[in-house]
């Protein structure tokens, strides 16, 4: 795998296979154990295809009892485990490992139960993040989180990543909406945090999972907030010269106290390749595009686009152009969700970034993107959730080029360097994974992350769900404690000390 350094393979746990997989198809009987080597291709990346690896095996439980106990028996015999969605993370949160069970959640794809008077749906983790807003659309609800591969993501991924999307600006993050989950730890306990109920008492563990890449438990079943659809919505295109006039007006407009509910922007490169797949009516000649919905009350909406359209003017806009229909809206957004497929047919390969940064240093992070682009002779595409400063560059390279995975992987740590630099953050949705792992002091130091690692050691001491991923060091959780030492003697002496 390319220059990445994962955790040495676990030899007993190899020399065990045979073992292993028999067990685990008396867990889970008929054909949920796949571990054909041809078979088990398909699952040995995600989204981040860069790297690839395949598992020991492959599980795909159907019930929450199947789940515990598979977790219970890996627990036992110290067997990693890699938890895996739908498999479209791009950092490599789902990627395998050689002497781990791929713990596959796609068969927990059932909605248990929809509830109008409260609000809320239970779904199982592999149900669609678009099959939920499919589920209860017909009576004038929604599920706001919309990542832009909604209709493949898995709910439980998205809970993993704490997923984003287009209209997060206004509605939130997955955090933002799930309400409550029910999860199974390593050792096969089944517990459930948080509930139909606004809030829960004590320690908000909730919080603590969503976001936590698979590395704390395994979800078995969400409980998520939706949305009754707003009375009117519509969206404005709006073009400029440059990427940083399409930058500060961004800012002027979150500055004027307007939260659209959704902002995102494109630069030319992205422009032509999304035009060119969906036929949007995107305006080629413009540097930066500006996609602005607004919603709520009609009056309220047209009062906000006249806002918005001088807010836009003041800083150089060239076009401008209104939705005067839901098809013409619908039509604005498609070339935006589509813009990842599409760059994908201008270059060979490309690699996703995703970073995070205060709003008001958009135009000096463009900027800054440029120069890197010509110090590394690699072109590179915008298309980001401008509103709230959730970046994602894709690096154009040829895999095919010696040398050019590389220079794209360093091409995208340096943005990131650049993203914290100005006071943002490493990730914004995409997850750390291991894409961003060895990034992490960056921003952390040794002691922020020994605390991290602590919340880790409380829910999986023995380091066995999807390890490799997030910390770029490896401990020990006996490490962790505050060490005592009595009579000249070291506690746990046959732990290395690294």
């Amino acid at each position: 795998m390319s220059g990445l350094v994962m955790p040495a393979p676990d030899q007993s746990t190899l020399s065990r296979r045979a073992e292993i997989v028999a067990d685990m198809r008396i867990i889970v009987p008929g054909e949920g154990v796949v571990d054909a080597v041809n078979e088990m291709r398909a699952f040995e990346s995600d989204g981040l295809t860069a790297y690839r690896q395949l598992p020991l095996v492959v599980v795909l439980p159907e019930t929450v009892a199947q789940v515990s106990r598979i977790l219970k028996y890996c627990d036992d015999r110290k067997i990693r485990v890699v938890p895996r969605g739908s498999g479209t993370s791009l950092s490599g949160g789902a990627l395998p490992l050689e002497d781990a069970v791929l713990l596959v959640m796609s068969r927990f794809n059932r909605i248990l139960e929809i509830d109008y008077p409260n609000r809320t749906v239970i779904a199982q983790p592999g149900v669609t993040n678009l099959g939920i807003t499919t589920a209860v659309e017909q009576e004038g609800f929604y599920y706001a989180p919309d990542p832009s591969s909604q209709i493949a993501c898995s709910i439980g991924g998205n809970v993993a990543e704490n997923s984003g999307g287009v209209h997060s600006l206004k509605y939130g993050l997955t955090a933002n909406n799930v309400l409550g989950i029910e999860m199974v730890l390593m050792n096969g306990e089944v517990i459930r945090l948080g509930g139909k109920h606004l809030d829960s008492e004590g320690y908000d563990l909730l919080g603590v999972m969503t976001g936590s890449e698979g590395l704390l438990g395994v979800v078995t079943e969400v409980t998520v907030r939706i949305l009754r659809k707003p009375e009117t919505a519509r969206a404005l295109l709006i073009g400029f010269p440059t990427s940083e006039q399409g930058g500060q007006c961004v800012a002027d407009i979150i500055g004027a106290g307007i939260i659209p509910g959704g902002m995102e922007m494109m630069d030319r490169p992205a422009i032509h390749a999304a035009e060119d797949f969906v036929h949007a009516g995107y305006p080629r000649e413009c540097e930066a595009l500006l996609i602005v919905e607004l919603d709520g009350p009609g009056v309220e909406v047209d009062h906000l686009i006249g806002r918005v359209e001088a807010i836009a003017l003041k800083n150089g806009s060239t076009t401008c152009r209104i939705s005067q229909s839901e098809q013409e809206r619908m039509t604005f957004w498609a070339g935006r969700k589509a813009a990842f497929p599409a760059v994908g047919r201008i270059s060979p390969d490309y690699y996703c970034m995703d970073g995070t940064i205060p709003r008001k240093e958009l135009p000096r992070v463009l900027a800054g993107m440029r120069e890197l682009s010509e110090q590394y002779g690699l072109g590179v595409a915008n298309v980001f959730h401008a509103g709230d400063g959730n970046l994602h560059p894709l690096i154009l390279y040829d895999a095919n080029i010696p040398g050019e995975l590389d220079k794209a992987e360093n091409f995208g740590a340096d943005i990131l360097r650049l993203c914290v630099k100005v006071g943002g953050v490493l990730t914004g949705e995409h997850g750390v994974g291991v894409e961003k792992r060895d990034l992490m002091p960056e921003m952390f130091n040794q002691i922020d992350l020994d605390q991290q690692m602590r919340v880790k050691c409380a829910f999986d001491p023995n380091h066995l769900l999807n390890p490799g991923k997030v910390f770029p060091q490896l401990r020990r959780c006996a490490e962790l404690g505050r060490m005592h030492i009595s009579g000249g003697k070291l506690p746990f002496p046959d732990i290395p000390r690294f």
